[in-house]
């Protein structure tokens, strides 16, 4: 089952300036920066409660960050959620006429195991699965 937001995605061009106005912003310092070379992004994170602030940037011209920043500019890029079975979480989905993008989970950022509902099934917007690795 989904049990909690686990962070907010934001797509921005110039991730160190977002990081300086985020730190300012939220009056912390990021806990994580991190490249995720199969997505093309290079990742920050700032907690905040159980939940996470994730900053994206793209790192290749076609990766899908780059794609979202061209088409649609910065801002909000999804939403994750946090399950303990993202097998069983993705089958449940499944049965419930949700479209994924992938139908197998794969490691993502911040020691994440991710697999992403496509916004077409949820009104437009792109929804992250998101299980910690350990578990």
């Amino acid at each position: 089952m989904i049990s909690k937001i686990e962070h907010i995605g934001i797509a921005v061009q110039d991730l160190k300036k977002s990081t300086e106005l985020f730190t300012l912003l939220l009056g912390k310092t990021p806990y994580k920066k991190e490249i995720v070379e199969s997505e093309g992004v290079e990742t920050v994170f700032f907690e905040l409660g159980e939940t996470k602030i994730e900053l994206l940037g793209s790192i290749k011209t076609d990766s899908p960050i780059a794609k979202f920043l061209e088409k649609k500019g910065e801002g909000i890029h999804h939403i994750a959620f946090a399950t303990d079975n993202i097998t069983n979480e993705i089958k449940r989905l499944q049965e419930n006429q949700f479209q994924l993008i992938q139908n197998n989970p794969k490691e993502g950022a911040d020691n994440k195991i991710i697999s992403f509902l496509h916004p077409k099934s949820t009104n437009s917007v792109l929804v992250e699965l998101c299980m910690d690795k350990s578990e």
